[in-house]
């Protein structure tokens, strides 16, 4: 048995295979008076108090510490062993995540630091290594009561509430060293072209040399292209002798192998094709309704951070026998593990920022958001499964005071900008600034009215919103009558509800049939919609005292899956 914890690459779609993964027992401390720099903790010969198990955060269970009380600042050591090689190249540091503020020490000396609590980034610490053995110190603080550090969900309280958890300091996903030539690959952005049945190729490199990519698809080759270059940016076209289309519920994937000098990277890109049309949301030119469910991504013994990576793909898998064909990854920067089993199981997803716990009415907001999402935007650019952005959710006022509509339109202008092969959804549910889709949530329990809500939609008519007498209105963008319409949260229905805390949306069904009749007829009213894109259904798991998921919190189904897949999978009105 491996006895590292979560031991598989964590960055399948650019991989080299000289690499070591730091995840597994580290030396660790609590450091609520962040006062450990001028204590010392980061001198390579600092000794921290007590022990953790990486990558799973302080609060978690399988952290082996499991405190849940407020932790202001957190340190981690451990040693690594490089040999002669591994050290005569480039070496950087990754972390897949680490929650909030960091600075990384190697043998007490600063190689980086970085503020965003979920989104991957990495150091170059050629200079700092040596051959044999090294000291690597990390120090993260985080505040989730400070209102300009977004928190997602977790709970800015002391227990668990309403939509708010259990919190999350420090590192949560995968701590690893690469080892590359001086001479190497810097990044890679894939364009495919489903006409064509090529992909256009962006790279930044280091170095010169020749790029060279290599296709191949289920073992047989398809394609091979090549470039020279001085380094920095350079571009080629990749013809494809078969078209393979990457499709909802087909994640057909072609192989891919870049070299430049001595140095391999292994990546992968799907086939496919994503733009609006009208009403309609197009993939490969076809019109897909999105029944989409939302996933929170949270683990009752790893917190945010899922035990395996078999359990990243049991969660799509529960989903997808349930009848859903995607997800809003919802207040949360999920892992690329979890993109890539999307990627290769045909599974749509939602890429969103988690937002919550920022005072959106201030306008220096945009400074806590945007130089994280858009990193979030440039490491998850080549996954097909995610098609497209919402980088808030729910932008509620904050005392009194109504959001500042230049910082979602401005995060909206900068994601188009880094992405215009997506749609962008400005802020899900409420209160619109500039948006690709008009979304609503709507959490009405009764059929016939959530029905009614729709009709005159479904009739070209006006489009029910519950937020469209908001006293900021005059400067929002409201329905025009020509966005495709997205239901993204509905439902909710709560059920076997395990404690006096637990709660769902509206009145509980009386009965099994009641609970089903209720999810037949709210799922219908918006299958049946000629207007409407898609829906989201709140959601796939029970999480802490919030009980209103398919699934219990540890994945045990409520009822049998089967049910709900019947429901959702006939045709809806605006399919093709």
């Amino acid at each position: 048995m491996n006895s590292i914890p979560r031991p598989e690459h964590p960055k399948p779609q650019f991989r080299r295979d000289a690499w070591m993964n730091l995840n597994g027992e580290w030396a660790f401390e609590i450091d609520n008076g962040r006062s450990g720099k001028a204590r010392g903790l980061q001198a390579a010969d600092a000794k921290l108090s007590g022990r953790i198990t990486v990558p799973f955060c302080p609060q978690s269970e399988l952290s082996g510490v499991g405190h849940k009380d407020f932790m202001q600042g957190v340190w981690y050591s451990r040693t690594f062993t490089l040999t002669q090689a591994q050290a005569a190249g480039r070496v950087v540091l990754h972390f897949g995540a680490v929650d909030y503020a960091c600075e990384a020490f190697v043998n007490g000396r600063s190689v980086g630091t970085h503020k965003g609590g979920y989104v991957s980034f990495r150091f170059d610490v050629t200079d700092a290594v040596q051959a044999g053995e090294n000291v690597l110190t990390v120090y993260a603080e985080d505040d989730e009561r400070n209102p300009l550090i977004p928190r997602g969900k977790q709970s800015e309280l002391f227990f668990s509430h309403g939509c708010d958890y259990t919190r999350t300091t420090g590192i949560w996903q995968t701590v690893w060293l690469e080892f590359m030539p001086k001479t190497h690959i810097e990044n890679v952005k894939f364009y495919p072209n489903v006409d064509e049945g090529s992909l256009w190729i962006d790279a930044r490199l280091c170095g010169a040399g020749t790029l060279r990519v290599q296709a191949s698809y289920e073992g047989r080759p398809v394609g091979e292209a090549s470039v020279e270059s001085a380094g920095g940016r350079a571009q080629l076209t990749l013809p494809l002798s078969e078209v393979h289309l990457w499709e909802v519920g087909c994640g057909r994937l072609y192989d891919l192998t870049l070299t430049y000098g001595e140095d391999a990277v292994y990546s992968y890109a799907g086939l496919r094709s994503v733009r609006l049309d009208g009403y309609r949301f197009l993939i490969n030119g076809k019109s897909v309704f999105q029944r989409t469910v939302l996933d929170q991504g949270f683990y009752p013994d790893g917190i945010y951070t899922a035990p395996s990576d078999a359990a990243l793909v049991r969660d799509i898998e529960l989903s997808m026998a349930c009848g859903f064909n995607g997800a809003r990854l919802h207040e949360k920067i999920f892992e690329e593990r979890f993109l890539y089993h999307c990627d290769r199981l045909g599974y749509l997803v939602w890429g969103e920022f988690p937002n919550w716990g920022l005072d959106h009415s201030r306008p220096e907001a945009v400074f806590s958001v945007l130089p994280e999402w858009l990193e979030e935007v440039e490491r998850d650019f080549n996954h097909p499964a995610l098609i497209g952005w919402c980088p808030f959710n729910e932008t509620w006022d904050r005392n009194g005071r109504t959001q500042y509509n230049d910082v979602l339109r401005a995060v909206y202008l900068a994601t188009k900008a880094a992405d215009p092969t997506r749609p962008c959804i400005d802020t899900s549910g409420n209160y619109h600034v500039q948006t690709d889709i008009y979304d609503v949530h709507d959490y009405e329990q009764d059929v016939k009215t959530f029905r009614d809500h729709y009709d005159e939609l479904a009739k070209g008519g006006e489009l029910w919103d519950q937020v469209n007498h908001h006293r900021n209105s005059s400067t929002r963008q409201h329905y025009d009558g020509k966005l495709p319409v997205f239901i993204s949260e509905y439902g909710g229905i709560g059920w076997a509800l395990g404690d006096e805390r637990a709660w769902g949306y509206g009145n509980m069904p009386e009965s099994g049939e009641a609970f089903i009749a209720r999810f037949r007829g709210l799922a219908d009213a918006i299958l049946d919609n000629p207007r409407i894109m898609g829906l989201c259904y709140t959601q796939l798991t029970n999480v802490e005292q919030e009980q209103n998921g398919l699934y219990t919190y540890d994945r045990q189904p409520k009822f049998d899956p089967a049910i709900f897949k019947a429901i959702l999978s006939r045709k809806a009105a605006i399919e093709d």
